[in-house]
Order: structure tokens, then C-alpha cells, then sequence
């Protein structure tokens, strides 16, 4: 089966998210928990959240992924900021449960001079500060492209986090297709040779979710910028192959890249026509 959506504006509501994901061909969606550049949440809707939980169920929806504000910065140098990364998360989480057992995903930060060892440190310190066991949340740390002092650039650094955190059945990855093709793992040519070092370092079973993007630069270029599906250097049978492999069946697909809802509806089209069940 495969469960397949793109990002969508939060502002109307999770139901309205949910009618327009349908509308396009989507079974699941992602959105911003608030945003995307930070700032006070809008109000949960109880009815609102209640009609789209059985609108979802109804329409066989896969997981939804909750995307946290791209300013939360875990291991900023700067007291402040790690002060607003830590109470948001908090925030968004308490959130979640009104959306019980969905996904949360995190870009992990930038150590903006101060190593990465320092940078992994803050982030796991955060973690094991928002997590609780009773949570139905899982949270995914982002494979990214490795641009200034991001972190996430490489699965070991990824591992690392989760190592260091407590309730580590809480976590999981997003595997981004533009982020991991710039930070060096070559998913076209030697897709199963990346997807046996993901496992043999952090485990396929922490996979939760795939970010679908194609990529304006060329391969390794530690850069991070979306393409269309089909349009950039990463092509179109690189994502068939993706969406095709057997061990990556039933793992939530979320588009991001640069389009409109008709966009996405013809790039949902391509993938469900290319998709072997």
C-alpha cells in the first residue's frame, strides 16, 4: 500500500487538510505545526480534530506528519533560542495527542561553530527533556544535506542522537530524497547500498517516514534545494524506485516539493500509475 500526500497550509484545520489531501489523491498530508518561521500556535479545534479522525478513518488515511517551525534550533549557541526550541517542542507535542499515535519531524539544528559533538549533545538533552512515556507520538529526526553546520548530515550522526535518548522507542527518522542525494548517499544508482547502511547503522525499523523531493543541485553539493518530481538531478525513476522497494513498503510518502495543489495532484498521479502493488 502506499500512502502518499504533500505538504499542506494548517490554517483552515486538520478536516479541511484532510478534505483537500483527498481532493488531489492523497491518503496522509503533512503541515506545520505553527509558523514555519516560529510563533504562538492557533487553538486546537476539539470538534474540528474529532471530524477529521473519522473522516481519516472512513478514507483509510495512512499517519499525518506534524512538521515542527523551521527557527527551532535545539543546539543554537544562543541560551534564548534554545529556550524557544525547547518549549515549542513541548508545546506541539501536547499538541499531537490530540491526534493520537501521528508523527512529529524535526530538522535537528545547527552548532553554529560550537562542534557537533556540543550540537548532538543539546539536542539529546531536549529530547530527553519533551519525551514522556505515555506519549503516542513518535518523533523523527530529518537526514539533511549537510549545509553550514547542520547536523543530521550522516546516519552516524543521526544514531548518536538516538542513542543518547532515554525513551528511544519515541524516535524515528524522515528520510528526505533531496537532503541525503546533496550530503552524499547516492539513491539513484546504488539505492539498496544506502538503504543496508541506514540499517546496519540506525535500523530500517526507525524509518517512519520519506520526504519526496527531487534536486535542483548536482549530487553531493551539500546544498538543500527542492525540485519537481522528475525535474532535477536526482529523475523521476530514482523515486519509482523508492516507492517500489520492498523494504520500504508502508512507510508514509510526503511531497515538498515547489507546487501548487494541481502540481502535487499530477505528481501523486505519476507515482500512484508508477507504483507496483
Amino acid at each position: 500500500m502506499l500512502n502518499i500526500g504533500c505538504h499542506l497550509s494548517s490554517s483552515k484545520g486538520y478536516l479541511h487538510m484532510g478534505k483537500e489531501a483527498k481532493s488531489i489523491g492523497a491518503d496522509t498530508f503533512q503541515f506545520f505545526t505553527r509558523n514555519p518561521r516560529g510563533g504562538a500556535a492557533k487553538a486546537i479545534d476539539e470538534e474540528d480534530v474529532k471530524s477529521f479522525l473519522d473522516f481519516a478513518k472512513e478514507n483509510n488515511f495512512g499517519k499525518i506528519l506534524a512538521h515542527a517551525p523551521y527557527t527551532l534550533n535545539a543546539c543554537s549557541d544562543k541560551e534564548q533560542t534554545r529556550e524557544f526550541a525547547l518549549n515549542t517542542m513541548k508545546d506541539d507535542l501536547l499538541r499531537m495527542e490530540y491526534t493520537p499515535g501521528q508523527l512529529y519531524n524535526f530538522h535537528p539544528g545547527s552548532h553554529v561553530g560550537q562542534g557537533v559533538e556540543i550540537g548532538i549533545d543539546l539536542i539529546i538533552k531536549q529530547l530527553n527533556a519533551v519525551l514522556w512515556e505515555d506519549m503516542t507520538t513518535t518523533v523523527l529526526l530529518e537526514t539533511m544535506a549537510g549545509k553550514g553546520s547542520e547536523i543530521g548530515r550522516t546516519f552516524e550522526e543521526l544514531k548518536q542522537i538516538i542513542d543518547g535518548v532515554h525513551l528511544k522507542d519515541k524516535m524515528g527518522v524522515c528520510l528526505d530524497t533531496c537532503h541525503i542525494y546533496d550530503g552524499g548517499y547516492d539513491i539513484v544508482n546504488d539505492l539498496d547500498g544506502v538503504l543496508n547502511e541506514f540499517d546496519k547503522i540506525i535500523g530500517l525499523d526507525r524509518l517512519k517516514a520519506i520526504h519526496m523531493n527531487d534536486s535542483k543541485n548536482p549530487f553531493a553539493s551539500h546544498k538543500d534545494r527542492h525540485e519537481k518530481i522528475g525535474e532535477g538531478s536526482i529523475g523521476l525513476q530514482a523515486m519509482v524506485n523508492i516507492i517500489n522497494h520492498p523494504k520500504l513498503q508502508g512507510i508514509p510518502v510526503l511531497l515538498e516539493t515547489p507546487n501548487e495543489l494541481d502540481g502535487y495532484a499530477k505528481e501523486i498521479e505519476t507515482l500512484r500509475a508508477a507504483y507496483k502493488d
